[in-house]
Parts: structure tokens; C-alpha cells; sequence
């Protein structure tokens, strides 16, 4: 298979024009950033999701609920689903719906399953059904690898075995997947990936116990921001980084299904940084504030090392990250301050992702 141009980003956001595109998940952090990437790429894009999962809300303040189709749903409610998905008749199915949280998992353990495996089979039983998709990408995690703690990057053939219920809820997702793409789409007729991202920030993000919107709630209250474990090591890259290389993986097997697989995507190993060194950057972009270590007693189980290889997608792809980690930074504290200042949240999301476009930093 030839790699071609495909991984220039002007490529990938021409090639969506006039496509049908499905996307779960769609009121979520990363779902809106992606709606509005597809949105302005004249997409023709139809949201399934439940309400937005947080207020305030990205999907609510960027006005994208007027640029596209969206439909409240429950994915594990595969009647409702299946309406839509006939409905909207997709070539292009982007699978990004999930319950997202580490610590919630552990609170609601059976929904967080039924959520993301279950979740998973209807919307690949929609597919199988259907007949039109020609290209399908269920977005996972960085969690679905066993995690040795070891200091180098996993890569996409090593043990699938998350710990906690939301990372292994996340590894039979891919399992679900793979038999899918094994038992029925083994002809090529429907391109079949998944993605493995890493952790994402950037503006808009008001999820809980995540570490950039925890810092800026923070400057908000005028208060320290208080950090659990500053040691802990993720691979950090911001929200527009995933979503183009999601977009440019579902567009290439459009083409053609060779490019179809498992990918790891996540930033270079410059951007793996303990969450000590994360804050401590976003207190010298915001300015005047400060951090506290307070570790949390008897605190659930996470990971304390987790990085990627990604070279595959690169190799495949020629993909390579635009805005290393302090750019990430940059680009979430200039979004929040157009929000404190009550600016135009579909403006800056739009100047953001054109800026990326043009690798500006």
C-alpha cells in the first residue's frame, strides 16, 4: 500500500466534504471538538449521544447542535440507535461514545460495561446491518494495554488487560471489535480500526478528577490547584491531535481497506510528562497561581506509567504531532480566557483548529 500524502492535514479535512459521517458520542469533549472539525470541512454529520455529560458544556457553548444532525440517545438502547443509523445512512461511522472516567468506573462498574462493550456491539451491529459504511473507528484508550509500569512506549500487538473496569471495559471493546472485523467484515467490504489515544486537554474539557479542567477551576475560584499524585506519567497531547489522526486513519481506509488496523496515537516522547510538570507549565501560562501536592488516602487504583510507541502510524501514515505540550497548554489557556471573558466559543474553536491546520503554534 502507498502512504501518499494522505497524512498532510489539508488532505484529511478536504476528503470529508459531502460525506455522511455518524458519530457517537458527539456531545462529549472530544465528540464536539470532532463535530466541529467535520462541520467546517462540509460534512454531512449526524450525532448520537446521550445529553451532554457535563455544565457547563462544550456542545452547549459552541453552538455545533445547529451545524449538525443530533440525536439523544442511549447507545446501549439498540432500537432507538439502529433508527437513527438507518435514518442517516452513513458511509463513515466514527465510534466515540463511552463512559470515559477511571474513578467512576469504579462506582458505576456495570453501567461503565454495559456502556462500552455492549455500547460497542450495537453500533458495529449497525454497521454489519446496514451496508453502507464503508469505513468504521472505535476510538479506545492508552488503558486497554497491561500495564507493567514499564519506562517504554506499548505498542499495538502487546496484551490487551486493562486493570481498572473502565480500561478493561475499554480492552473487550477492542476484542469486540476484532471478532466483528474477523466474523464479518473479513471481506474488506466495511475498513475496520481502532484507536488507542492517549490523554487529551484543550479548551471546553469540564470533565471530573481530570487534571487540566481540576487547574482551571481552579484559577476560577482564584484558589491552589490541589494535584493527587504529581508522579504519575501520562502521554499528553491536545484534543486536536487525536481527532485529526482519527480522521485521517477513517479517511485512508476509505480508500483503501489495507490501511485498516490498531493504532496507537498519541504525541511524541518529549510530551510524556509526569502530572507535577503539567501543572506546574499551565501555572506559568496562566500566571499568579500555584499547586499542592495532597495525596488522596486509600484512592482507587490508577496507573503510575503509561506512554506509547506510535510509530506505526507514523511509518503508515507519515503522521507526526503538531503542538508539543506546552503548545497544548497555550492553546487550552487561550481558549478558557475567551470563555471567562464570555467570547465566542464557536470563534475560537474554529481559529484553534485552523491554526492547527496551518501548524502554527
Amino acid at each position: 500500500m502507498r502512504r501518499g500524502r494522505f497524512g498532510n492535514i489539508i488532505m484529511t479535512y478536504d476528503f470529508y466534504k459531502g460525506k455522511s459521517v455518524f458519530v457517537t458520542g458527539h456531545t462529549g469533549f472530544k465528540g464536539s471538538w470532532l463535530c466541529k472539525i467535520l462541520s467546517l470541512a462540509g460534512a454531512e454529520v449526524t450525532g448520537y449521544s446521550l445529553e451532554p455529560p457535563t455544565d457547563p458544556s462544550l456542545f452547549e457553548l459552541s453552538g455545533i447542535k445547529s451545524e449538525i444532525n443530533s440525536i439523544i440517545g442511549d447507545i446501549r438502547d439498540f432500537d432507538k440507535l439502529k433508527s437513527a443509523f438507518d435514518e442517516a445512512k452513513p458511509e463513515i461511522v466514527l465510534h466515540l461514545a463511552a463512559q470515559p472516567l477511571v474513578r467512576e468506573s469504579y462506582m458505576y462498574p456495570r453501567y461503565t460495561y454495559e456502556t462500552n462493550v455492549m455500547g460497542t456491539v450495537n453500533i458495529l451491529e449497525c454497521v454489519r446491518q446496514s451496508g453502507c459504511v464503508k469505513s468504521f473507528l472505535n476510538v479506545t484508550t492508552d488503558k486497554v494495554y497491561k500495564n507493567n509500569e514499564w519506562e517504554w512506549g506499548y505498542r499495538e500487538d502487546e496484551p490487551l488487560d486493562g486493570y481498572d473496569p473502565y480500561s478493561n471495559s475499554k480492552s473487550c471493546s477492542e476484542l469486540v471489535t476484532h471478532s466483528y472485523k474477523n466474523s464479518f467484515f473479513s471481506d474488506n467490504s466495511t475498513a475496520v480500526s481502532t484507536a488507542r489515544a492517549g490523554n487529551v486537554i484543550g479548551g471546553g474539557d469540564f470533565a471530573k478528577d481530570r487534571i487540566i479542567p481540576d487547574c482551571i477551576r481552579a484559577a476560577e475560584k482564584g484558589e491552589d490547584i490541589i494535584v493527587r499524585n504529581p508522579y504519575s506519567t501520562r502521554p499528553y497531547q491536545h484534543v486536536l491531535e487525536p481527532l485529526f489522526a482519527y480522521l485521517m486513519i477513517a479517511g485512508k481506509q476509505y480508500e483503501d481497506a489495507a490501511y485498516a488496523g490498531y493504532y496507537n496515537v498519541g504525541p511524541d516522547e518529549c510530551d510524556c510528562v509526569d502530572t507535577g510538570s503539567l501543572v506546574t507549565m499551565f501555572c506559568g501560562k496562566w500566571g499568579n497561581i500555584a499547586w499542592k501536592n495532597v495525596a488522596e488516602a486509600n484512592a482507587p487504583h490508577e496507573a503510575n506509567f503509561l506512554k506509547l510507541d506510535c510509530s506505526k502510524l507514523k511509518k503508515v501514515f507519515g503522521w507526526k504531532p503538531v503542538w508539543h505540550i506546552e503548545d497544548a497548554i497555550e492553546k487550552t489557556v487561550e481558549w478558557t480566557r475567551v470563555y471567562f471573558d464570555k467570547g465566542s466559543i464557536g470563534g475560537i474553536m474554529e481559529k484553534q483548529i485552523k491554526d492547527f491546520m496551518k501548524g502554527q503554534k
